[in-house]
């Protein structure tokens, strides 16, 4: 495979991402429906014409709480995804740059991060703050930069001493500008990849929290959420689990198969 070309399944992934995106934005458009507004008079109805989807145990339209809901978990996957990598760039170039006591340091605040247990500490900060969406991209944003950052570092360790960060250390620019100009523009490659490989963890670590009642509230839902409310009709209604479910599958299988492409198209070398 050529370097810089996406092989099939990549771009097979990413056109199914992109239909995804486009039926999210549309539907909740054009559809007669609401996503929040009960209907008394259609529940649990199964898929159909009118409701090509089916409706849940409030009368809501299937298909329009589905777009929502993965409005909701993309918004979530992509923001906090972003913010991670823009902390665990800046935290591993800064470490591995720094180098020493500093380096150190650094990278034990992330040991000590890692033996954090996720769960209660969720739990601990829903307790405090109440539920919102500022808690989720906290919760996440706390573990999901530690990998990142570990990586930076180790590619930033190899990177500072190469000719032209030395010829750049001569010309007596600060280490701020070195890290900035010369250190990150080099990672950006490795940076993307594993960006678009950290968005599929961070959805199912949404979905997840969304499960256990940590996560939106309602009206409005999140895959996580609609595969929680399925859980409990799976023998009556299983049409409310399975089409979720399915949903967040395509959803992270295409987001992983896009990432491994990138990774390959970037370095084929490294390819397997």
């Amino acid at each position: 495979m050529k370097a810089g070309v996406l092989p099939r399944p990549a771009r097979f992934a990413l056109v199914l991402l992109g239909l995804v995106v486009l039926l999210a934005l549309l539907v909740p458009l054009l559809s007669p429906y609401d996503y929040a507004t009960p209907n008394w008079d259609e529940l649990y109805l199964a898929p159909g014409a009118a409701h090509p989807l089916g409706t849940d145990g409030l009368g809501r339209d299937l298909l329009v709480r589905l777009m929502w809901g993965c409005r909701i978990s993309l918004l979530v996957g992509v923001a906090a995804s972003l913010v991670s990598v823009l902390i665990g760039v800046l935290w591993g170039a800064s470490a591995g740059y720094a180098g020493g006591n500093t380096d150190a340091l650094m990278m034990r605040i992330v040991d000590i991060l890692y033996a954090v247990p996720f769960i209660p500490l969720v739990i601990v900060l829903t307790v405090l703050f109440g539920r919102s969406f500022l808690l989720v991209f906290a919760a996440i944003g706390a573990v999901s930069w530690l990998d990142i950052a570990r990586i930076v570092r180790g590619l930033t360790l190899t990177l500072k001493n190469r000719e032209f960060i030395e010829a750049a250390r001569a010309l007596g620019l600060s280490d701020t500008t070195m890290i900035v100009r010369h250190v990150v523009p080099n990672l950006l490659g490795v940076v993307l990849i594993y960006a678009t490989l950290t968005v599929p963890s961070v959805i199912l670590f949404e979905a997840f929290l969304s499960f256990l009642g940590l996560g939106v509230h309602a009206p409005l839902a999140s895959l996580g959420s609609l595969i929680a409310d399925g859980a409990n009709h799976m023998t009556s209604h299983p049409y409310l689990l399975t089409i979720p479910a399915a949903l967040l599958t395509l959803i992270v299988c295409s987001l992983s198969y896009l990432g491994d492409g990138l990774r390959d198209a970037l370095d084929p070398r490294g390819r397997r």
